[in-house]
């Protein structure tokens, strides 16, 4: 292990017991505040000061082998010993290389998920439905909660545009990379002569963000028009003024929502997902300014990039950032999605690992 490293690891030990005798003290949990964030660092660092000890007791295992090593009769025993020590040692060094990349402040956020219809006609209005339906399913296997904000139904069946929440812990962190263009290969319903079409959706994923600290809504930047809800929707629909169109001036941005009979939660819930679009909109333009000349390997997140093909005739899912390629559609449209999910969390790490590296060397 590099001294500059071990140095990093070191103060790190230190600051947790600070962090513990800061949060045993009696008067630790006056101010609520300040306890959650001295528990949130606790949280983050207990991990890597613990992966720290295992290396520390490895080394020390190391050390031991090789002192048995000069008794010839301990030979053998202690070169086994040694080299299981020595393989820990890597191997531990590896994670705590990856448990101290930079973290993204957004990976413990709630969610928004929109999904769009694009070319393609009906059989893409389709598509967004499975599309939805797959996360939506796979939201429900990782007890998270799904609250539907806005739906446009295509006229046979699926959704032109659909919005919803996702509320669970580490949402983002699991879908950050869904966004992109999404591409369906497969016979539609309406073919009669058995052609393969292709249709494509755009999916976006935008971390929640805190309106009040975050994201300065400015009343008179903000035009509000109420309209009667249309589709499904039960007695109200058509009978009541309760959807809600917010326009946000100075970027054109417009949100709807009209899943709620009340006027009130429709507002409310239009002006989170507002806030959580110009929260994106202000982040892809920092980032467009602070670029790194060397694309991350998952791709840029832009919605325009085609990042996934679902070939249904031959039960493939490829996302093409990666060079994965999956022979279990139907289990991913029901929402199993960890394999792809993992894959491009692990080629994230191993990107930002280079590149560490680079800097380093």
């Amino acid at each position: 292990m590099k001294p500059s490293l071990r140095t990093k690891l070191d103060s790190l030990a230190r600051r947790l017991e600070e962090l513990n005798r800061l949060l045993s003290a009696e008067n630790a949990a006056r101010d609520m505040g300040e306890f959650r964030k001295l528990s949130r660092e606790h949280a983050e660092l207990s991990s890597v000061v613990e992966l720290y000890g295992r290396y520390q007791q490895a080394e020390r295992d190391a050390a031991d082998a090789s002192e048995m090593a000069a008794d010839p009769s301990m030979k053998g025993f202690a070169g086994e010993e040694l080299k299981i020590a020595q393989a820990t040692m890597q191997e531990i060094e590896a994670e705590v290389q990856a448990a101290l990349l930079p973290r993204d402040p957004n990976d413990d956020r709630n969610i928004f998920l929109e999904v769009r219809a694009g070319t393609g006609g009906d059989e893409s209005g389709l598509f967004a439905g499975d599309l939805f339906r797959m996360y939506t399913r796979y939201a429900e296997r990782q007890g998270w909660q799904v609250e539907l904000i806005s739906e446009s139904p295509s006229e046979l069946g699926g959704f032109k545009e659909v919005v919803a929440r996702i509320a669970g812990q580490g949402a983002y962190s699991r879908l950050k990379f869904e966004s992109g263009g999404h591409r369906v290969q497969r016979v539609p319903e309406t073919e009669t002569q058995g052609r393969i079409h292709t249709s494509a959706c755009t999916v976006a994923v935008l971390p929640e963000a805190d309106a009040v600290s975050e994201v300065v809504l400015n009343p008179a930047e903000l035009r509000v028009d109420t309209y009667r809800a249309s589709g499904a929707g039960g007695q109200h629909v058509n009978k009541t003024d309760s959807a809600i169109r917010i326009t946000h001036l100075p970027t054109g941005i417009v949100v709807e929502c009209q899943d709620s009979r009340s006027q009130h939660k429709n507002r409310e819930r239009a002006l989170s997902v507002l806030a959580a679009r110009i929260k994106d909109k202000q982040e892809k333009e920092l980032a467009a300014k602070t670029a790194s000349t060397r694309k991350s390997l998952i791709g840029s997140g832009d919605r325009s990039e085609r990042i996934r093909t679902y070939n249904f005739p031959q039960g493939r899912v490829t996302d093409h950032r990666i060079n994965l390629t999956l022979y279990k559609i139907e289990r991913i449209m029901d929402g199993e999605l960890d394999d792809v999910v993992n894959a491009l969390a692990a080629e994230h790490t191993a990107e930002q690992l280079a590149q560490l590296a680079e800097k380093t060397a």
